[in-house]
């Protein structure tokens, strides 16, 4: 009996095994707490941005823009995450975080780092390029607690000046996937601060490399939500809005929605960009 109790589960683990992982992603660029945003400084939109988060169910949060006052303000309101980052003036607190935040009750973290958008990335408070400003990546390897099924994370925010330090950027973004991601599939997060098409996406999305990542849009089998992510607190003109902000996946992954987010929660803002919303199956 106890054998023939053994031989009818064999189907159901490895069925289990084989099983897609569901995941909800979002990337969002939350805007630095800066007093000259008026009623539309964090103190106002803190709730907003958490319950988007919330609304989503998120499983995976990629941030940018995050002050450390920011990242407090959010792992209060969401007590059933973890995060991983650090600041990018001084790879402790200082300057803005470009975080991760994942279920803490789903995923074990098994390792996480950060490095940054520079020619020398493992000197902290390293400015790149041309950049007009230190960038920073963050990065984390999880493991489903349910499935065991393990997927590399990393999250970034591109500099909105320097064209060279977009491009050599990315560069440096697929090089560590390659190095850090140890085969995994991988979902990559950020604000690029560039569109469709320029040479800094192509150089994450181009075919001739091994490593490419696709863009979560393209291959969608549900799209929803503007064709725009920033706005500026709704001050640029909607036909000068572009999509700056994306989530990458490696081959691995299917993408069955994807949701450009509401910008405004009850009437307020949740930020001068639009969360970007992914539901993804991994095999």
């Amino acid at each position: 009996m106890k054998r023939l109790i053994y031989f009818l589960l064999i189907p159901l683990l490895f069925g289990s095994c084989n099983k897609p992982m569901e995941l909800n992603v979002i990337t969002f660029n939350i805007r630095m707490d800066y007093a000259g945003d008026s009623l539309n400084n964090w103190q106002y939109r803190k709730d907003a941005a958490a319950k988007i988060i919330l609304n989503h169910n998120a499983d995976i949060l990629g941030a940018q823009e995050v002050l450390k006052n920011q990242l407090q303000d959010l792992k209060d309101r969401l007590p059933g995450y973890n995060s991983v980052g650090v600041g990018r003036d001084d790879g402790a607190d200082k300057g803005e975080y470009s975080p991760l935040l994942y279920k803490k009750n789903r995923f074990t973290e098994e390792k996480s780092g950060a490095f940054w958008l520079s020619e020398t990335p493992d000197v902290a408070g390293s400015m790149g390029w041309d950049a007009a400003c230190t960038r920073i990546a963050s990065w984390v390897i999880l493991k489903d607690n349910s499935m065991g099924k393990r997927i590399f994370a990393i999250n970034t925010h591109l500099d909105h000046m320097g064209l060279t330090a977009r491009n050599e950027s990315a560069h440096l973004l697929m090089r560590k996937i390659a190095e850090l991601s140890e085969g995994l599939p991988v979902i990559l997060t950020g604000d690029f601060n560039d569109t469709h098409g320029s040479d800094a996406i192509e150089n994450i999305t181009n075919p001739e490399n091994k490593g490419r990542l696709t863009d979560s849009k393209t291959i969608a089998e549900k799209t929803s939500g503007t064709h725009w992510t920033f706005h500026g607190f709704a001050k640029v003109p909607v036909e000068e809005r572009d999509r700056i902000d994306y989530i990458f996946v490696s081959k691995q992954i299917k993408v069955s929605e994807y949701e450009v987010a509401t910008d405004t929660l009850n009437g307020v803002f949740v930020s001068d960009h639009k969360p970007v919303f992914v539901k993804l199956f991994v095999k």
